[in-house]
């Protein structure tokens, strides 16, 4: 089973950008992004996240997403494919970060997960 990074923003900038970032400390983690609409406006596309799960290498994807109608688009997408996706609703830069890094040193899921905990977005509640 091999753990791959997939980032979707509003930002089609932010979605190119981070991925390098990334790149720096993870050179053995497939990482694909989909960032804006599909005419490169702010907003997500379904179809360019599809294209990004299908263009990553790994099994199992780790989603970050900046806002929440990215998630929305990104719940859609994994129904449409058989790579198991998990969905993190945490900080989108740090989390991924956090994740691509420990996934290069060969660090479990379920470790991964922990270290994200203090990432996560607090609601409004």
């Amino acid at each position: 089973m091999s753990y791959g990074i997939l980032i979707v923003s509003h930002v089609p900038e932010i979605a190119a950008g981070v991925p390098k970032l990334l790149q720096q400390v993870a050179t053995d983690v497939s990482i694909t992004a989909a960032g804006g609409t599909d005419e490169q406006e702010i907003g997500t596309s379904l179809e360019k996240i599809n294209q990004a799960i299908a263009a990553n290498q790994a099994d199992e994807l780790l989603a970050f997403y900046d806002l929440g109608s990215a998630r929305m688009n990104l719940e859609m997408a994994a129904e449409m494919t058989t790579k198991k996706i998990h969905l993190y609703d945490t900080a989108l830069v740090e989390s991924s970060y956090v994740a691509a890094s420990l996934l290069q040193a060969g660090v479990a899921l379920a470790a991964i997960e922990k270290q994200l905990e203090p990432l996560k977005i607090k609601g409004n509640n």
